[in-house]
């Protein structure tokens, strides 16, 4: 029979952040695949924890999954654990899991910490509805980019940064978006120095260009959605060729009916476009 893959988080920061259940597996399992094997070595010798590791990290993770796969079906079973937090969330570990899928394994989630849900919990923002973009473009022009893109977003989105950038983000976002947008930045999540920051963006960006210690550690940074768009008065070309088409098979009524559910556009303009285009139909 197959071993088991088993996907662990593990604390942010706070040694006291991981699970009964976490611990458990980790003592049970033959092996360990970590991201930075002396980083978890620490985290192992605080609980006590006496395990083979071996590394998995971007740069050999594909090679490295193929002979953690054979062992699990060899019957031995491995945790997979990142650095900080929940493995995969813009950290190394898919290609295990899907390998592992697509072999008939069976795949445990250990959920525990995650930077993201721990920043979005104490955030004050909906969270009905969002969206979690990682890291973002490391030059200025292509973070623009990306932020024009979400200029639209009507939902929360979110995304990490490090410390060698929170800045320069900070100040790409600020160069598309409204100085008062709402943000807000959460900063070394569970550890000694965790602060959490919001405001509007020239309140923040303010903030972190005046404080030094502002600009160290980890970041998790979360915007609220943008204000959905007024619809016009006036109706778009598409729009009016789709209600003239509508106009010469149905009724006043029923074409006004439909467009609305066509293109979104509020029925009241599109009503007040129907009248004048029959309007200007008749006086021919």
């Amino acid at each position: 029979m197959y071993g088991k893959l088993y996907v662990v988080a593990t604390p942010i920061g706070n040694l006291a952040d991981f699970s009964f259940r976490a611990l458990e597996v980790l003592k049970q399992v033959d092996l360990i695949a970590a991201e930075d094997t002396r980083h978890v070595k620490m985290l192992l010798s605080h609980y006590g924890v006496n395990k083979p590791l071996t590394s998995l990290h971007q740069h050999n993770e594909d090679k490295a999954s193929l002979g953690l796969v054979e062992r699990i079906q060899q019957g031995q079973s491995v945790a997979l654990v990142s650095d900080a937090g929940t493995p995969i969330i813009s950290d190394p570990g898919l290609p295990l899991v899907r390998l592992a899928r697509q072999h008939g394994i069976d795949v445990t989630p250990i959920p525990g910490a995650c930077a993201l849900i721990a920043a979005l919990s104490v955030a004050g923002l909906p969270t009905s509805r969002f969206s979690f973009e990682g890291f973002l473009p490391r030059t200025a022009s292509a973070r623009r980019e990306f932020f024009r893109d979400k200029l639209s977003d009507e939902s929360t989105w979110a995304f990490y940064e490090s410390s060698h950038r929170i800045q320069a983000a900070l100040e790409d976002m600020a160069a598309v978006f409204p100085a008062e947008h709402r943000i807000v930045v959460a900063r070394e999540i569970t550890k000694l120095h965790e602060t959490i920051a919001d405001g509007s963006l020239a309140e923040v960006l303010a903030r972190v260009q005046a404080d030094e210690n502002m600009r160290k550690g980890e970041f998790v940074v979360i915007a609220a959605g943008s204000p959905p768009a007024e619809k016009s008065d006036q109706i778009s070309d598409a729009e009016r060729r789709i209600l003239a088409l509508l106009l010469q098979e149905c009724s006043i009524k029923t074409a006004v009916a439909l467009a609305v559910e066509i293109t979104g556009q509020r029925k009241k303009t599109l009503y007040q476009a129907a009248l004048a285009m029959q309007g200007e139909s008749g006086n021919r």
